[in-house]
């Protein structure tokens, strides 16, 4: 499927966009990347849910019509800004994901541009594997990782792709 020509623009993630993306709900297999319900969230402080680290750590990725198309996570680590991405149920599988990866990037060369960035992805999830691929992403390792059902296996994506 061709990608649609699509502008996406990174910006500071509020708690009105995080308490939407917690109504998020994916389909088996994805059902996994959904969040616990706001109001727990909010409650435990984990993730987006607590106020430091989604101003530190959090954005939210809207679309030419400022509707929330997805969100990003820049994990600082030594040298390196590791990504976590999540895009809207409603916009999978639409052609879309190429450009809007490619605005969460822009956003962490801008943030921190000497850095690497990485991202890891559960071995089975084709979809967003060959978006990333496409979007300037190589595997350079496999391992397990600890998830809420146990240890899965996991790659590391790379960025190689152009630094605007």
């Amino acid at each position: 499927m061709d990608e649609d020509p699509v502008t996406f623009h990174v910006v500071p993630m509020q708690e009105e966009h995080a308490e939407l993306i917690c109504d998020w709900q994916y389909e088996p297999p994805y059902n996994i990347y959904s969040w616990l319900p706001w109001e727990q969230m909010k409650a435990l402080e984990v993730e987006f849910g607590d106020p430091q680290l989604r101003k530190e750590q959090y954005a939210v990725v809207l679309g030419e019509d400022q509707q929330i198309c997805g969100f990003a996570q820049y994990f600082p680590l030594e040298g390196v800004t590791r990504i976590g991405l999540g895009m809207h149920p409603d916009r999978c599988g639409h052609g879309q994901g190429t450009a809007f990866v490619s605005a969460i990037v822009r956003e962490a060369i801008r943030r921190n541009p000497a850095n690497e960035i990485d991202l890891e992805v559960l071995t089975w999830n084709d979809r967003a594997i060959r978006v990333y691929l496409k979007a300037g992403f190589v595997t350079k390792d496999t391992y397990e990782r600890q998830t809420p059902s146990g240890l899965k296996p996991f790659y590391c994506m790379v960025y190689e792709g152009p630094r605007e």
